[in-house]
């Protein structure tokens, strides 16, 4: 049988009609269903609430249960997004989706799907990070799995006791770097809970197919630590050979539970996220979304803003400033692509240079063992005299920009205003349309705002952000600013990678999906001044993201051998659809 939503069912049900995994031709799913009145009315996936039909009243001993009046699903969207709207805070909004999520996911996902670009900022960035803070105060209900350091000789147990039986895919953190937000403690568990949310929405992986793993190993957060109502474990940060063991132990209980798992690693800090992801990428199908979603995200940004530029690839020169795990994930893509573009030698060098707080990187700079993987990003000494960065000049910021005339500029520094006035005015003296992008999350932590970018270029630059910011009116036309939303990335890549049956997850998995996003830019989204499309069209390039990474797994000999005629259907057939299926007795 092909891989499809059949198999993703929860244990509790099965299908009659297996044709039917998707909405098609007035057909509806039916399943059968061994719960039944309250037990049936409370589960998540199982629940229609108020839309019942009256024939599964009768036959699941819902009758009294219910208000008289059968809802169509449109009714029940209209009462739920008017208790939402009603919400002023952002994050009580965040609460109420997530307990609709709690009673009845179809609902939840249904409403996600046609209020894409007003909620995806509620479930997650900006407002997650919120959440993550106020995790311990706004508790309801558990989600997930957690994994402590009393679990140690036991995670599989763990594991095989998850509420999901037999997940596909799994998203876990160790909570330390939550967005731009640094340790959250327990509440990092918000962002596997959202992650796992965009990939049902985006991507159609199955809810009850997702496992949310918080891998909670204390924290060093005093004010957590000091809080009574903390619900994590009250310890500081476990680190060192007893962290390596625990996560070695629950790596391998995760390949030996779930051998067809995808895994990805969320929120690390930068030097666990390079270290694990490059121990464990061959052992386990994974990735980690912060390397290596974002860095496919910015680069299909730069994709899409060199066809709007004109400027042929090989001219363009990167800068980008941060160097952890999400700048040199970017680098490290980019770099990839000059080669592809035909730069090398010195010429390739000196169009790519990464900065972190202390300045452009250089081979004669002293690293600590902690920030050795930046070394590859270090420009020679040499090379950086001839470019005017020799040793007795600056080599801050303003200093590359003003003697390495960029065309794009890339921020992942977690530093608001990082990008000042005068950074921003020297690169649009020498660029006639920059790309600037302030990537860092959340929106506090962005290293310029959009209106302030196209000020200081007199509105030539072409903006897109890490986190969401509303158009922006300038010289008397509207600016839509581009999200570089990892969520046209990741669910389009691990959809693929299960689907292909991939057996690693490749850089250049990575690459084809860049290009795929740049592709899906068009001339209407370009003369806007947005380098993304729009997040109404997030399952088309999901989609496209996930047939592109079944080529590619299966050109490169590391995934099932699908002709590329068969692959839209299987990706087609692989995505759930939030629509009420007929349920029956068992």
């Amino acid at each position: 049988m092909s891989w499809s939503l059949v198999n993703q069912m929860p244990d509790e049900i099965s299908t009659r009609d297996r044709s039917a995994t998707r909405p098609a031709g007035g057909r509806r799913e039916r399943l059968l269903v061994n719960l039944r009145g309250t037990a049936l009315l409370t589960h998540p996936f199982y629940n229609k609430g108020t839309a019942f039909s009256l024939e599964e009243r009768a036959a699941f001993g819902l009758d009294g249960l219910l208000p008289h009046h059968v809802s169509t699903m449109e009714e029940q969207l209209a009462r739920i997004a008017a208790n939402i709207e009603r919400k002023s805070d952002p994050l009580e909004k965040y609460v109420g989706l997530a307990s609709l999520q709690d009673r009845n996911e179809h609902l939840f996902y249904r409403l996600l799907a046609e209020r894409v670009e007003e909620l995806l900022p509620i479930v997650y960035t900006p407002t997650v990070g919120r959440a993550a803070q106020e995790f311990s105060h706004i508790f309801r209900r558990p989600r997930g799995v957690w994994i402590t350091p009393a679990h140690r000789g036991r995670v599989a147990a763990v594991l095989r006791g998850a509420p999901t039986r037999d997940p596909l895919l799994l998203v876990a953190t160790d909570n330390e770097r939550i967005l731009g937000l640094g340790d959250q403690g327990a509440g990092g568990m918000t962002i596997p809970i959202g992650k796992l949310a965009l990939y049902t929405l985006g991507a159609g992986i199955h809810p009850a197919r997702t496992l949310a793993v918080s891998l909670d190993v204390g924290t060093d957060n005093r004010e957590l630590l000091e809080d009574p109502l903390y619900l994590g474990w009250r310890e500081p940060r476990l680190r060192g050979a007893p962290y390596d063991e625990l996560i070695e132990e629950f790596v391998t209980a995760v390949a030996d539970c779930f051998p067809r798992a995808l895994l990805q690693w969320e929120d690390f800090k930068k030097s666990n996220a390079i270290r694990l992801l490059e121990r464990y990428r061959s052992r386990l199908l994974c990735f980690n979304d912060d390397i290596q979603g974002t860095a496919a995200v910015a680069l299909a940004g730069i994709l899409a803003g060199v066809r709007a530029t004109g400027l042929p690839r090989e001219r363009h020169t990167v800068v980008i400033l941060g160097a952890g795990a999400a700048g040199v994930g970017i680098a490290a893509l980019v770099r990839d692509a000059q080669r592809r573009a035909g730069l090398a030698g010195d010429e390739a060098a000196r169009r790519l240079a990464v900065l972190d707080s202390r300045g452009l990187l250089t081979a004669e700079r002293e690293l600590d063992a902690a920030d050795a993987y930046k070394r590859e990003f270090a420009w020679p000494e040499a090379l950086a005299a001839a470019n005017g960065l020799g040793r007795d000049s600056e080599r801050d910021l303003e200093a590359v920009v003003r003697e390495l005339q960029p065309t794009v500029l890339v921020g992942t520094s977690g530093q608001p205003g990082a990008f000042t006035e005068a950074v921003v005015r020297a690169m649009g003296e020498t660029a006639e349309r920059p790309l600037v992008f302030p990537f860092s999350n959340p929106t506090s932590k962005a290293e310029a705002t959009p209106a302030q970018i196209l000020e200081w270029t007199s509105g030539r630059a072409l903006v897109a952000t890490g986190s969401p910011f509303e158009p922006v009116d300038y010289g008397g036309r509207t600016h839509r600013i581009g999200q570089g939303n990892n969520v046209f990335i990741f669910p389009g890549v691990g959809l693929g990678a299960l689907v292909g049956r991939a057996r690693e997850v490749t850089d250049r998995m990575f690459t084809v999906a860049a290009e795929t996003l740049a592709a899906e830019v068009t001339g209407e989204d370009l003369a806007s001044g947005a380098l993304y499309p729009r997040l109404t069209r997030l399952r088309r390039v999901s989609a496209r993201i996930a047939e592109a990474v079944i080529r590619e797994a299966r050109d490169a000999a590391a995934g099932r051998p699908l002709p590329d005629e068969e692959i839209p259907a299987a990706v087609a057939a692989a995505m759930w659809s939030p629509v009420y299926p007929v349920l029956e007795p068992a």
